[in-house]
């Protein structure tokens, strides 16, 4: 049982330059006994209100350097603090608030809020276990407007689907990785370039991008590229839920639409996941 959805800010200030971190944490735990649902003695429950004050306290005692340092933070002390829990999971997701620039120069206390993909992590501990941490981006919207088909797919009596070798891939990323045990990682820097290689592989060389024949092989090439540039990585997994574009017919209005104008197909839209691990 335990906590869902516990929103907050927190505000950090050094002089006059501030600083934020608007997350929403989730904690469950499982304790020594099932009596609270067996027999309704609530005797070694922790109440869920306990558990949100707990979590705000963290957040004003230690601060959230990074969110993976504040879902290990939250583990341990309930690990530490309560021999009746035996296993404790915490869920961490930032808003993305990025500081304002004005003319380059940074400002000490605006931002903005920039969709470009929800970081999160998760920490998960057993008792007498190690405490592993999982980090992640959901919700990124990627697009190339070319450099991407698909052809050479099964085909029977029910197809109707054309090959194409030049269209629109577009979709919503979610990438999910295993640190494995948790060590003193620098958890900002390798979410950065966990994030740079998605864009990379995705997107190809700026000058001329690079062909995709499928979702699934984006999906394995940004993977791979991952596993290969961020050694911390021990596994990936990835889901990109597609959405396809359709070529408006204007022969109606005396027109002739090469791809310029092109409407989203909003349901059904297409799936394809993969998880790769290290050997």
């Amino acid at each position: 049982y335990g906590k869902n959805t516990i929103k907050f800010l927190r505000l950090h200030r050094e002089g006059k330059k501030h600083f934020v971190k608007e997350v929403e944490v989730c904690t469950h735990l499982r304790l020594s006994s099932a009596q609270e649902y067996l027999d309704g003695n609530n005797s070694l429950v922790i109440p869920t209100d306990t558990i949100k004050n707990i979590v705000l306290v963290l957040a004003k005692k230690n601060g959230i350097p990074t969110i993976e340092q504040f879902a290990i933070d939250i583990c341990k002390h309930f690990m530490t603090t309560f021999c009746q829990v035996v296993y404790v999971k915490t869920y961490v997701q930032e808003v993305p608030w990025q500081r304002l620039h004005e003319n380059g120069a940074p400002h000490i206390h605006s931002f903005i809020n920039v969709p470009d993909g929800i970081r999160f992590c998760e920490a998960e501990q057993c008792r007498n276990g190690p405490l592993v941490v999982f980090a992640g981006i959901k919700d990124l919207k990627l697009m190339k407007t070319t450099q991407s088909g698909f052809e050479g797919f099964y085909k029977n009596e029910h197809t109707t689907l054309p090959e194409r070798h030049d269209r629109i891939l577009c979709g919503e990323l979610f990438c999910k990785w295993s640190y494995g045990e948790c060590k003193d990682f620098d958890f900002d820097c390798i979410w950065n370039k966990v994030r740079e290689c998605i864009l990379e592989a995705f997107s190809g060389p700026p000058d001329c991008g690079e062909y995709s024949p499928s979702y699934q092989k984006t999906v394995n090439s940004i993977q791979m590229l991952i596993l290969s540039k961020v050694s911390q990585v021990q596994v990936i997994e990835a889901v990109l839920n597609n959405t396809f574009y359709n070529v408006v017919d204007m022969k109606d209005l005396g027109l002739t639409n090469d791809k310029e104008v092109l409407v989203p197909v909003e349901t059904p839209y297409g799936s394809c996941a993969c998880t790769l691990a290290r050997k």
